[in-house]
């Protein structure tokens, strides 16, 4: 017999296997021998009481037979034929690699191409940014197989019901080597640890089953004929030729942007947010969370969301990593840009999240065109109609965090209530940023509508959060990658570009996902679109 159940238990009882069928089987109103077996269905934790911590469970129990898997069947992935056709894939990050698997099990080769390294060489490259301050502009926490989810740690929460089966992404990182957890936690995440072999695994398939995975390739120019793209030509010279192109290159491919704009292909400025990442003890985030001095064993690390709305301009937390690191996420020589991630134990003595503000092209142009004028002695004016000026913007606050920082990737930062009560602190607590931190001025680095809008964004956070507010937290600037500057347009209905008709603008760098599920399910979504283009 098989029952669907919803309980409440402490958390020892969550982590305990045998406790948790005694629970079961009291709520069933059976014995617990006959309990053979149960599925985890959902999972969330409950710590608005003061007095006890609850989990949460949806679970599916089997009495007096033996559990079933929780696949009985692995998603098959076919051997393509010689003479399928082929398909051009840019960027082998989330949303590439998720379109390459779609093609396959709809019998369409992928050709991924790759501007970056494999995940092993790519490790290598990530070890020089961090120990000597050494930024490779194709190989870093943004470039390289698995694109920038690869090191952000693999939170695969989402809102983006809409846009494709969520629950087909997380069984397919689950069949490539993620935990079982993903499957039923409320917000479920992988690691930084183990991405890498989940994504080696996930190109292993795509490989076996007749697709392509090349490296250091990175698109330079397209040839385009009578509306389409004929080839694909990367730096090394190589061409290629498609019938379809999916451009899946992520938030940071600057380049591809800078293309498209010299070869007058439509491209649009989109409204993103930027602003610092704040660092305090785990041990602060738990006490607050938990309403306890010392966090359980049976607990994780607790995180947080949090949203302010500060003179009509919005604040909030993004890619809050409890547990985590502060990783330097530059792709270029002379910026600072910072980012977090977590390991899958989520053991690190800090918690970490990127603090931002939102941006939009009047404000943005303002700022632009005052600095400009200030620098140059002139009177011009930034046109507010050109598509990269909020890339613009973002590289001049990058370019100032490395100006203020202590060069080699030494990030300019300061403590909270001294960045909050405009000081310069004297010194700055231990931190998990490897690379290493300054003290600095914020307000050298910082327009003043961002900077001002943290400073109450922060103070009203410390009334929600008790205890948040301190100098035993840093902030650290610039936390300026949270989506992409640029939209590459795209129809709503063709998902087509609407001067080239085989360009299928995808994931992030496009400006139409924001995290690594909604980028997969963009993915998987165009893979569908070009076969059903294509005839299959």
């Amino acid at each position: 017999m098989q029952k669907q159940i919803q309980l409440r238990v402490k958390p020892e009882e969550a982590a305990n296997a045998s406790l948790l069928i005694l629970v079961i089987a009291q709520a069933l109103g059976e014995t617990p021998e006959s309990i053979s077996g149960y599925h985890v269905l959902k999972q969330s934790i409950d710590a608005r009481s003061r007095q006890q911590i609850w989990i949460n469970l949806s679970l599916f129990v089997f009495i007096n037979e033996s559990p079933s898997n929780r696949y009985n069947e692995e998603i098959i992935f076919p051997t393509l034929p010689v003479n399928a056709k082929e398909v051009i894939i840019i960027g082998a990050g989330p949303a590439g690699l998720f379109a390459a698997l779609e093609c396959i099990q709809l019998g369409i080769r992928p050709i991924v191409l790759e501007r970056g390294k494999d995940v092993r060489s790519r490790r290598r490259d990530l070890a020089k940014l961090n120990k000597e301050g050494i930024v490779n502009p194709e190989s870093n926490y943004c470039f390289g197989e698995g694109g920038a989810g690869t090191y952000s740690d693999g939170k695969l929460y989402t809102r983006s019901n809409k846009r494709g089966s969520i629950n087909k992404i997380l069984r397919l990182f689950y069949q490539f080597g993620a935990d079982e957890r993903i499957l039923y936690e409320a917000h479920p995440h992988i690691g930084t640890n183990k991405l890498p072999h989940i994504i080696t695994a996930m190109r292993n398939q795509i490989e076996q089953s007749g697709g392509k995975v090349l490296f250091e390739k990175k698109l330079v120019d397209l040839v385009i004929e009578k509306g389409r793209i004929k080839e694909v030509i990367t730096a090394d010279g190589d061409r290629f030729p498609t019938l379809a192109v999916l451009l899946a290159t992520g938030h940071s491919a600057r380049d591809i942007f800078s293309l498209f704009y010299e070869k007058g292909i439509l491209i649009e400025a989109k409204p993103f947010a930027l602003g610092v990442r704040v660092e305090h003890p785990q041990s602060i985030v738990d006490a607050i969370q938990y309403h306890c001095a010392v966090r359980g064993p049976h607990l994780p690390p607790a995180s947080y969301s949090l949203v302010e709305q500060v003179n009509d301009r919005g604040v909030f937390s993004f890619c809050m990593c409890p547990g985590g690191i502060i990783a330097p996420a530059a792709t270029a020589p002379g910026e600072i840009v910072v980012n977090g991630w977590s390991p899958s134990k989520r053991d690190n003595a800090f918690a970490n999240s990127g603090m931002v503000v939102q941006i939009d092209l009047e404000t943005a142009a303002e700022y632009l065109t005052k600095s400009r004028n200030n620098k140059n002695n002139n009177n011009s004016i930034i046109n507010l109609n050109n598509p990269l000026l909020l890339l613009d913007f973002q590289k001049v606050l990058e370019q100032k965090s490395f100006e203020f920082g202590g060069g080699k990737q030494i990030a300019p930062a300061s403590r909270l209530v001294d960045f909050c009560t405009h000081k310069i602190s004297k010194e700055l607590p231990d931190a998990s940023y490897l690379p290493g931190l300054q003290s600095a001025d914020m307000s050298n680095i910082l327009p003043d509508f961002v900077r001002n809008t943290l400073q109450e964004g922060f103070k009203a956070f410390g009334k929600k959060m008790k205890g948040y507010y301190t100098n035993d937290a840093i902030v650290v600037a610039t936390e300026s990658r949270t989506s992409s500057p640029v939209r590459i347009p795209r129809d709503p209905e063709s998902y087509q570009h609407p001067q080239l008709s085989n360009l299928y603008p995808c994931g992030e760098g496009a400006g139409y996902a924001g995290g690594i599920v909604s980028a997969a399910m963009d993915g998987q979504k165009l893979a569908q679109v070009i076969a059903n283009q294509l005839g299959y």
